[in-house]
């Protein structure tokens, strides 16, 4: 079966609900995003010393934030309970500077991409609610760039005071001051500008602009916070990481299923281990939905098609658009 697929701009009328962005969409602003892990790249530079990889093959996992913060805490009981133990500490050490300088590999900094936060501004401001799967700092840095916009639009990720995560984010919908409209956005897998410290608070680091991503590698340096991010994992492993966290686990249970008529999907491959994102926003009455194509992939029409019908609803209706159509992300508009 072909699927047609339209531009951005025949679709966009119809479309002012959910987006939930894919990793296509951070590769589309940067090409240092397209790498397959961030255990991979460390692989890759063979800076992952023996007893290190064990751990990770002990708790079955890929996900370097899970065996960070295991390791981080069993060095911080040890330290509480006067219990030498320096092994600990360094196999922590080392996981934190291999993860650390992973995130520098492969994330561009503000300055290679700045040009291009004005067009996805203005393609976000459209939705009512933005739902990023990356963790990197685009979109983040996109809302701190609308800051300086007076369009009366307002991005809220709800983290407020102090960077801690407003329990009850659906309050934030409400109109402050000369705002007119707003759009909330939310980290089902987490984000680097997330943290945790010793007691499992959870909060938000916060600094605008350029220096945010050397910031975020400082906070983690100074043994304080862990990152709170869930990079890899199969369909199980994601789902008890996020049962973990109180940020990820209400994202999961209450943002995910809010009731939205109309969906678009930008650079998502739905893998099986995302599925249950899926099965999760089947509760939220979505009836319409918009997918993006990389350059009029079919094969990827024909099973992405399959999966929401499957997870959403025989009756859903689906619509493709060019993910490189002009208006579209970081496209710039028709002249």
């Amino acid at each position: 079966m072909s699927f047609t697929i339209l531009p951005w701009s025949e679709l966009a009328p119809r479309y002012d609900g959910t987006i939930l962005l894919g990793n296509g969409a951070s590769i589309a602003v940067s090409p240092r995003f397209a790498y397959g892990s961030l255990l991979e790249c460390v692989t890759q530079r063979e800076s992952l010393e023996a007893d290190v990889r064990k751990l990770f093959d002990f708790f079955n996992t890929k996900d370097f934030e899970l065996i960070l913060r295991i390791v981080w805490q069993a060095s911080n009981v040890n330290k509480s309970l006067d219990i030498e133990d320096a092994r600990t500490h360094e196999a922590y050490v080392r996981i934190r500077e291999c993860l650390i300088q992973a995130v520098r590999d492969v994330h561009p900094e503000h300055d290679e991409v700045d040009e291009q936060l004005p067009y996805i501004y203005e393609f976000l401001k459209r939705f009512n609610k933005v739902i990023s799967l990356n963790y990197d700092l685009i979109v983040y840095w996109t809302m701190t760039y609308g800051l300086d916009i007076n369009d009366h639009h307002r991005f809220k990720d709800c983290f407020l005071a102090r960077g801690r995560f407003e329990q009850d984010w659906q309050r934030l919908r409400g109109m402050l001051g000369n705002e007119q409209s707003n759009t909330l956005v939310f980290y089902p897998h987490g984000s680097l500008i997330l943290c945790r410290n010793r007691i499992e608070q959870e909060s938000k680091i916060h600094i605008q602009n350029a220096g945010l991503l050397e910031s975020i590698l400082k906070r983690w340096q100074s043994e304080e916070v862990v990152p709170l991010f869930v990079s890899e994992g199969t369909h199980e492993q994601k789902v008890n990481s996020i049962q973990s966290s109180f940020y990820l686990s209400t994202v999961y249970r209450e943002v995910l299923v809010e009731q939205c008529e109309n969906l678009v999907i930008l650079g998502w491959g739905i893998g099986e281990h995302d599925v249950h994102l899926l099965k999760r926003m089947a509760g939220a009455g979505i009836k319409r939905v918009a997918v993006s194509v990389f350059r009029k992939d079919q094969a990827y029409c024909n099973r992405a098609n399959q999966l929401i019908k499957d997870n959403l609803g025989q009756n859903i209706l689906i619509e493709f658009f060019d993910s490189e159509s002009p208006s579209c992300w970081n496209k710039p508009p028709e002249i």
